[in-house]
């Protein structure tokens, strides 16, 4: 193969890859939805810049391919009409691409760069048709040149003008448009001489370059995915093709005695083509790798769903999961943005894909993924993450459903409880106050009959004690000290009436009288064992009311220790159950401290006949703490 048609060979192959490339750039702008203008001096929205360096480019590279294409394979010469055009078409690709470059920028001085890149180009065009409608050679040196001084001054402005971008993207556009200018250089002096084939890539074929440079910054996703990975692939399956011919190509020279190719070279040619066919999936896959990782840097997708799922553990709503794994998934895919909506909700705006999260229970939630940048698309790895994630998603909405729907029922039960408990606690202390009433009144008739002075005196006494006795009624819970007041009030009446048969002790610690316990829990079982052991007694007895402070023996913690004692006449087990069952006073106690404290409050009582009754009630120490928890629940 000679010079020449390699030559022409990479003609035609940089021709039709560029005008495939710029095709692919025109489909990604027609594709894009339609921005507004920008608001800039440079007027033109990157849209319509792009669709017209895409119509450049594709013109160009089709119009070169018979301009340089057809001489070459023995056809006949083109019109200089059509190489005028394309020159000219050339001449403009350039001046866009500034314009791109400068689109972000904001001074009079990008405007004034981009001004005269545009009047180089139209100075280049004009000389050309002026050539040609004088009948000279085309496309003109002159106009050529002026192309290549031009944009070498231009070349130093955009650096100067472009501080603020990124290196890479500066040196991008930059190297760009050098090759362009050497390429009109060398056009300049391209006198249908035959020149090595890599002089005329980097001389005819200027605008691959640009477009490389434009999709790499503007759809740079659908550029590898749909260009770059076939090609590398493609690149490196002739690249390891061709140097296997070669290192077989002096076995296929070698003749038997027939004049025949041996076989066993043969057999190696054949043995080469099946394991490069083998090969090229596992090439194929390495390209892949390569691009989205190295070029493209895309996330690795097994990393990000165990992100996903360790971020939405931490999280209890449905709302906070869907908001969490939208803010997870927009850098992941570089979309605009990724939203979330409910079934009886729509979201405006266009959307690349809606997806459905299949919980097991209404209301049903949708993942709206926007517009995608740089040109990307979905890809089958891409829908496979999405599928696991909105599973995983919709499993822990599931799970965070259930467990608020427990807690739901858990609160209205604990609340119908509270509820219940209070209203039987109401219950119980409306018991007491007409029972510890009908006793009192009781002893006052008594006196009225024996001693009318007392009676009076009594009364007054009585009045006061009713008066304390409503008043700690009124609330759940009274200290001992005040307890201890309102039964020492209620010995004083029963002391009228029993005179020397009563005699009383109370022995109380002063720092235990700020401890909070059930109000009215000493004057029922004061009043007990007046009841059945002192009347009763023809001599009387004694009442002894001990409150102290004990360690527990199970868990080595600090108990209140309440105990009324009476060395009266004592009852059996049997009586004592019997009277248990049908008394008021000890069931509404043991009651109200199964629901004040559950199982931490403990009531016991022992009887013996002819000794007396002692009632041992042990509460827990914390009882004042417990009250004002209570309380501040239920305010």
């Amino acid at each position: 193969m000679t010079a020449k048609s390699v030559a022409t060979l990479v003609n035609l192959l940089g021709f039709v890859t560029g005008a495939a490339l710029y095709a692919m750039l025109l489909a990604m702008v027609l594709r894009q939805p339609q921005q507004a203008k920008n608001k800039t001096l440079l007027v033109l929205p990157n849209n319509k810049l792009l669709l017209i360096t895409a119509l450049l480019g594709f013109f160009w590279n089709v119009g070169a391919v018979a301009i340089y294409g057809i001489p070459d394979l023995g056809m006949e010469k083109t019109f200089p009409f059509l190489v005028v055009a394309s020159f000219t078409t050339l001449g403009f690709l350039p001046s866009v691409v500034v314009h791109l470059v400068l689109r972000s920028e904001q001074t009079l001085k990008s405007f004034w760069i981009a001004i005269i890149a545009y009047l180089v180009s139209s100075v280049a065009g004009l000389i050309h048709f002026y050539v040609a409608a004088i009948g000279g050679a085309v496309p003109s040196h002159i106009a050529l040149h002026i192309l290549t001084i031009g944009f070498a001054f231009l070349i130093v402005a955009l650096l100067f003008s472009t501080r603020g971008q990124l290196g890479w993207q500066r040196a991008f556009w930059v190297v760009s448009l050098a090759v362009f200018a050497v390429s009109a250089l060398h056009l300049s002096h391209h006198d249908a001489e035959s020149y090595p084939w890599w002089i005329e890539m980097s001389g005819h074929h200027a605008s691959l370059p640009l477009v490389v440079a434009i999709l790499y910054q503007d759809y740079r996703f659908a550029f590898a995915d749909i260009f770059l990975k076939r090609t590398i692939s493609l690149v490196l399956l002739v690249i390891i093709v061709f140097g296997a011919y070669i290192s077989v190509a002096p076995l296929l020279t070698i003749r038997n005695s027939n004049n025949e190719p041996e076989p066993l070279a043969i057999g190696l040619l054949l043995g080469l083509w099946v394991t490069t066919t083998l090969f090229y999936p596992k090439l194929r896959q390495g390209v892949i790798w390569f691009v989205d990782r190295v070029i493209l840097k895309r996330v690795n997708y097994d990393d990000l769903r165990a992100e996903i799922t360790r971020s939405i553990a931490r999280l209890e709503t449905p709302e906070e999961i869907l908001l969490e794994v939208c803010q997870k998934l927009t850098p992941a895919l570089t979309a605009r943005k990724i939203d979330w909506f409910i079934e009886d909700n729509s979201l405006s705006g266009h959307h690349t894909l809606t997806m459905l999260f299949p919980t097991t229970e209404t209301p049903s939630y949708y993942l709206a993924i926007g517009e995608l940048k740089g040109g990307r698309r979905l890809l089958s790895d891409d829908l496979e993450m999405l599928e696991a994630v909105v599973l995983m998603v919709a499993r822990r909405i599931d799970v965070v459903r259930v467990t608020h729907d427990r807690c739901k029922i858990s609160l209205r039960e604990q609340e119908i409880s509270k509820l219940a408990t209070e209203a039987e606690l109401t219950t119980l202390r409306a018991q007491l106050n007409p029972h510890f009433l009908f006793n009192a009144l009781t002893t006052l008739g008594y006196l009225i009959q024996t001693s009318p002075d007392k009676a009076f005196e009594t009364l007054m006494r009585l009045t006061g004690l009713l008066r304390g006795v409503l008043r700690r009624s009124a609330g759940e819970f009274a200290t001992i000290g005040e307890e201890i007041e309102l039964i020492k009030a209620y010995l004083d009446i029963e002391k009228t009436r029993f005179e020397e048969r009563l005699q009383i002790k109370i022995v109380c610690p002063k720092d235990l009288e700020g401890i909070r316990i059930p109000s009215l829990l000493l004057q029922p079982l004061v009043e007990n064992a007046i009841k059945h052991a002192i009347t009763p007694a023809k001599d009387g007895g004694e009442v002894f009311v001990k409150i102290e402070k004990v360690l527990s023996n199970l868990e080595a913690t600090e108990q209140i220790k309440i105990i009324v004692q009476d060395r009266g006449m004592g009852v059996s087990e049997f009586d004592l159950a019997r009277g248990r069952k049908k008394g008021v006073g000890l069931a509404n106690i043991e009651r109200r401290l199964k629901c004040h404290y559950s199982d931490q409050a403990i009531m016991k009582i022992n009887s013996e006949v002819g000794l007396g009754t002692t009632v041992e009630i042990i509460l827990p120490f914390a009882a004042d703490i417990l009250t004002t928890e209570l309380r501040a629940n239920r305010g």
